[in-house]
């Protein structure tokens, strides 16, 4: 099955565009884990399970792990052995090289771990993602418009009628041959996501910055899904996981995630039949 088919069908299942991040610092457990044998797994078990019926993805930011040495690499293995089948997995390591490093990040994120999407920067240009995209039923999303402080330093330039962004989805369209490739766009530039969306009218699009960092999840929805409503991934991390730092973290986190979710259908059910 088609990459875009998987993310479709576990939207339309759970009936949510919602995406959590497991985006989790060891500094930020409740209390009561931190005495376990193995905190970070046990707070993503939970996690998951409170919310696996409420999501269509789970975004892992790799350097979370990475940071922690050999025993991260541990964690996120057992971290994705909790996941549903039914789920979406990303890999979020914003990989890209020259291609023989390309292969072996693909490798590694795709066959070592079996993630089922990973993010990649298209900066090197196709040859550096074009690793990626040789596995056909995965996902590649490409950055587009990031939503830290600094995307203005040379997103936003302009050279050719159009903003660097934009050049950037045209790109993607052209090398989209595979109908495998996405697209990252913040959510803290919803006035751009429109234009991106019109650009690529059926790419899936990674929407980060919703929760903490401000970004507005009507703007998500209404430019960021195609006709139907669906293909846009909004990522939520932080205002998720950390809902509360005590015992009931996993109910809580459950709350928070319901309530985001029925925001984003209430949403769709008005823009979208």
């Amino acid at each position: 099955m088609k990459f875009v088919q998987r993310l479709q069908k576990a939207q339309q299942n759970n009936n949510s565009l919602l995406c959590v991040g497991l985006d989790v610092d060891a500094a930020r457990l409740p209390q009561h884990l931190r005495a376990t044998s193995n905190p970070i797994v046990q707070f993503n078990r939970r996690i998951i399970e409170a919310t696996s019926d409420l999501v269509c993805a789970y975004k892992l930011n790799l350097a979370f792990y990475e940071a922690l040495g050999e025993r991260g690499w541990q964690i996120l293995q057992q971290t994705l052995a909790y996941i549903p089948a039914g789920a979406v997995t990303i890999g979020d390591g914003k990989r890209g090289d020259i291609g023989n490093s390309s292969e072996r990040y693909a490798k590694a994120i795709f066959n070592g771990f079996g993630f089922d999407a990973a993010t990649v920067h298209p900066y090197m240009g196709y040859d550096s993602i074009e690793p990626f995209l040789r596995y056909e039923d995965r996902g590649t999303f490409l950055l587009v418009l990031t939503s830290n402080e600094g995307s203005s330093d040379f997103q936003r330039l302009t050279f050719g009628g159009r903003p660097f962004y934009q050049k950037v989805v045209q790109a993607a369209v052209r090398w989209n041959t595979r109908r495998n490739i996405g697209l990252v766009v913040g959510a803290t530039h919803p006035e751009e996501l429109q234009p991106v969306r019109k650009l690529a009218t059926e790419m899936p699009i990674l929407i980060p910055g919703v929760g903490r960092q401000g970004g507005d999840v009507e703007s998500a929805v209404r430019y960021g899904c195609n006709k139907k409503g669906l293909l846009a991934v909004i990522n939520a991390s932080r205002s998720i996981l950390y809902a509360s730092n005590g015992k009931d973290f996993a109910t809580a986190a459950r709350k928070e995630a319901t309530k985001l979710r029925n925001r984003i259908v209430k949403y769709q059910e008005q823009y979208f039949e």
